[in-house]
């Protein structure tokens, strides 16, 4: 039982700092008096109080909704709204899958932002953008309590925006006969990228309003959200919209247009047969038509969603045009567009949450212990250490500050801060992190919060956190997660930061910090190993008998 509600799991420290002075907002807006009520370029919108001293801006469309003939095409501007906007309720998420039960929920109808700042006059304050994970076809930006932007906004004295986008088949979905010729990004199937560079455009017009700052803004995600992340150094179409990013267990990966071609014809074809046509023969104007008639309910019903109610679906294509056709080899090559200080780190365990709801293996055997660990550093040396190497490699980027967040993972004789057996079972797993850095102590609501977060464990947890916002607030403001803002109030009365070194590609030189504690004390260290999959597959072949080594090559070969 504890098993299947656990599936849900998809996953003060700074004080008032002075904003920086006021830049010159463009025609519309109007200049923020920290009130409530802001115009933006589209019309007036109320925000509301809300926790930690912030106001809070819910459900403002930074797009027309992506429906009808805008479905599968690049996002357009929102039109604009008479009177005042006021939303006491955030927006529906993304037409997606709910985990457990297999339901659909959410609309096509979601290109909305949420926006969180403190009730201040202060202006020329820096913006955290928080793009949500859940595999690019499930979650939103309020999908979970963590994700809420009220504590960093207060902590930091920041704007704290988070966004939704097209996710599934609506957010990335390719076709020769969606190819109009109109533009290379109508054309690009990439269209949940556009959605993220479209709200970064949108910021970068209206954030003044709000008291924000466009020229230091951050984009932040977690898993895919984190992937997310890394595409968006790739993208031209994102060039000058953000100076800072942060990437939270996430993987350099993309999917070649033909892939999602092979993908698109399987969804087709059923649509098709569904409908009592043939599937074969249709021209590409008139597929095109049927396509955009079916609903978000005909078209997800050609998947099967998972447990966690994530759908098989290529995401994020080397299209030549939103994305490099060759993807990530652009990190190779350093002609890279964004160039940009980089945070980038994963959890320890990132594979003990998804192996456990899996029930297999059993958390007590030796198959998920070995699973769990050189699943996890094969994560971190795809996703972490491999980029941060490639990245360092070339002498015009800036810093790249890696790290490994280990709470929760039992030490080597089986203790650690989680209750019980949580530890074996869970450890410092996949999504962890997110708490810890936007300081909401809080996990996917109470149940599992109930289970993890004890009051045994408070303080050493509360430590961390707070360094580790203390880290990140710094990185928002100066691209170095070393600097503290002398305006800033609180900064006096917090204790010492050990330093966190960018990463270094020559050896013994330090690649990442250890974010861990020792009861109620922040373990906060330099790490000089670099995990790589020579490594991995060396130490697998040392340290495990042969059964062990092809059960478990079995079980990290899983999609």
């Amino acid at each position: 039982m504890k098993r299947r509600l656990l599936l849900v799991v998809l996953l003060p420290l700074l004080g008032a700092c002075a904003g920086s002075p006021a830049r010159l907002r463009p025609a519309g807006l109007s200049a923020w008096d920290g009130g409530s009520l802001v115009r933006t370029r589209y019309g007036a919108v109320q925000g509301l109080e809300d926790r930690d001293g912030t106001w809070v801006w819910k459900a403002i469309p930074y797009a027309r909704p992506p429906v009808g003939e805008l479905r599968w095409k690049a996002p357009r501007e929102p039109e604009p709204w008479k009177g005042v906007r006021t939303r006491h309720s955030f927006a529906r998420p993304a037409a997606q899958f709910r985990p457990l039960t297999g339901r659909l929920t959410g609309s096509e109808d979601c290109l909305y932002l949420n926006i969180w700042r403190p009730r201040s006059p202060a202006t020329g304050l820096p913006v955290y953008v928080w793009i949500h994970g859940g595999g690019n076809s499930i979650g939103s930006a309020t999908y979970v309590p963590d994700y809420l932007g009220h504590r960093l906004a207060a902590d930091g004295n920041l704007v704290f925006v988070s966004v939704n986008y097209r996710l599934g088949p609506f957010g990335w979905f390719t076709h020769p006969a969606l190819r109009e010729g109109g533009s290379p990004e109508d054309d690009s199937g990439n269209y949940g990228t556009l959605d993220l560079v479209r709200a970064l455009v949108w910021l970068r017009d209206n954030i003044t309003a709000f008291g924000g700052d466009p020229a230091t803004v951050l984009i932040a995600g977690e898993s895919a959200g984190a992937m997310n992340v890394l595409s968006l150094l790739l993208s031209p179409a994102a060039s000058g919209l953000f100076h800072r990013a942060v990437s939270q267990s996430g993987l350099a990966t993309t999917h070649s247009p033909a892939e999602g071609e092979e993908r698109a014809e399987r969804v087709i074809r059923r649509l098709l047969e569904q409908a009592g046509q043939v599937p074969a023969g249709m021209p590409s104007a008139e597929l095109r038509v049927f396509l955009r008639s079916r609903t978000a309910r005909e078209i997800l019903r050609c998947y099967s969603p998972g447990r966690a109610g994530m759908i098989d679906n290529p995401a994020i294509f080397a299209d030549g045009a939103v994305l490099p056709a060759d993807g990530y080899a652009a990190l190779e090559r350093g002609d890279y567009p964004n160039k940009v200080p980089l945070l980038i780190g994963s959890n320890q365990e990132e594979l003990k949450m998804f192996l456990f709801l899996a029930g297999s293996p059993p958390w007590r055997s030796e198959l998920f212990r070995a699973a769990a660990r050189f699943g996890s550093e094969r994560w971190k040396a795809d996703g972490v250490d491999g980029v941060a190497r490639r990245l360092a490699a070339h002498p015009d980027q800036p810093p790249v500050y890696a790290y490994l967040f280990a709470w929760g993972a039992p030490d080597a004789q089986g203790q650690g801060p989680l209750p019980g057996t949580w530890g074996a079972r869970l450890g410092a797993f996949h999504s962890l992190e997110i708490p810890f850095f936007l300081g909401t102590d809080t996990i996917n609501g109470a149940l599992l919060g109930s289970l993890l977060f004890t009051e045994a464990n408070r303080p050493g947890r509360e430590a961390l956190s707070a360094a580790m916002r203390g880290y990140l607030i710094a990185f928002l403001r100066t691209g170095d997660p070393n600097g503290r803002d002398p305006a800033c109030a609180g900064a006096a009365g917090l204790p010492a930061l050990p330093a966190w070194v960018a990463w270094s590609n020559s050896a013994g030189e330090p690649k990442s910090i250890l974010f861990a504690v020792r009861g109620a004390t922040p373990d906060i260290r330099l790490l000089d190993n670099e995990i790589t999959r020579e490594g991995i597959e060396a130490a697998m072949q040392a340290e495990l008998s042969p059964q062990l080594l092809e059960a478990t090559r079995k079980i990290l070969a899983r999609p």
